[in-house]
């Protein structure tokens, strides 16, 4: 597929977390084989459990704005994991991507909607963060950094990275062409940068 993305050189996601940088790395090496793509941590300006949809996008914008600031970035992307406490009480999890360009366009996409088991949602509702809490009630060390909460509420049916990776496709949506040209208005330049 010939994108305007498929010249991208450098590709930094605003994160450590291998997972992240995994998902960014398949979805831009279809559109650009030769990208170098890697991972610069960046805070995300919430709190480390973010809730509800709109803190959960507030997360992803900053880390992706901090990882296109990066020396020689053409193309900033954050991930951020949420989750959303519903009407009836339970909490479900949310997660968005971030895409920013060197010019200053962004895109966002999401989802990633799926219950939390009570056991691990009281744990959330405490304070405990989501990968926390699921290593807590699973005895598994360090979730969020492997299959992560929807790979272990899937058996295995999705793993955490391919997950992301739709949400990353979702977030370059307006910037591939003439099909996010004729559906999408790009955001306003924020000054000709990456930082917001």
């Amino acid at each position: 597929m010939t994108t305007p993305l498929a010249t991208l050189r450098r590709v930094v996601v605003g994160s450590t977390n291998p997972v992240k940088i995994g998902a960014a790395r398949a979805v831009l090496r279809r559109l650009a084989p030769d990208v170098e793509v890697v991972g610069h941590s960046v805070p995300s300006g919430v709190p480390d459990q973010p809730w509800g949809d709109e803190e959960t996008i507030r997360g992803a914008l900053a880390r992706a704005r901090g990882a296109c600031a990066q020396e020689g970035a053409e193309l900033g992307v954050g991930i951020e994991g949420g989750v959303v406490a519903n009407e009836d009480g339970s909490v479900r999890t949310c997660a968005w991507a971030a895409v920013v360009t060197a010019d200053g366009r962004e895109g966002v996409g999401g989802s990633l909607a799926m219950p939390l088991p009570e056991r691990v949602a009281r744990l959330v509702r405490e304070g405990m963060e989501l990968g926390h809490a699921m290593d807590r009630v699973t005895g598994v060390h360090d979730v969020k950094r492997g299959a992560g909460a929807v790979g272990i509420l899937t058996a295995g049916l999705v793993n955490r990275q391919e997950a992301y990776e739709v949400l990353v496709a979702y977030a370059l949506a307006p910037l591939l062409g003439d099909a996010g040209d004729a559906m999408h208005q790009p955001a306003p330049p924020s000054g000709g940068n990456c930082v917001g």
